[in-house]
């Protein structure tokens, strides 16, 4: 099953600016995009709702994010519903290693992961 946007309702200039911005090394916030469109299931809505959470230039664990949402011996649900995380860098996926402090894996590929990690001067 594939995963996608609900129907186009929206604008996407202000979003648009705020990608731009981080990648020219601003400290943006992306929990002013609304993300209540996105289309999966209610637990890894959760995920995704969590990893909006990390902050800029943070990094967080498979295993906290379970524990996070309430469930403590999940670390791979998690793993597998970061992997189908529609919209990454807004949804800060790329923030979410391993508990051993390997980057763990994403959607566009480690070196991409690392990209964005170092751009935020992230502890990896």
């Amino acid at each position: 099953m594939g995963y996608s946007l609900k129907e186009d309702h929206f604008d996407l200039e202000e979003e648009v600016s705020i990608l731009k911005r981080y990648f020219f090394g601003e400290k943006v916030d992306f929990s002013k995009i609304p993300i209540s469109f996105i289309i999966g299931t209610d637990r890894e809505k959760m995920v995704w709702k969590e990893l909006s959470k990390i902050p800029y230039g943070k990094t967080v664990t498979y295993s906290l994010i379970a524990e996070k949402i309430g469930l403590p011996n999940a670390p791979r649900f998690v793993g597998n519903a970061v992997g189908k995380n529609p919209i990454p860098i807004i949804i800060p996926c790329h923030r979410v290693i391993r508990k051993d402090g390997a980057l763990g894996g994403f959607s566009a590929g480690l070196p991409i992961k690392k990209y964005l990690l170092e751009l935020e001067c992230a502890s990896i």
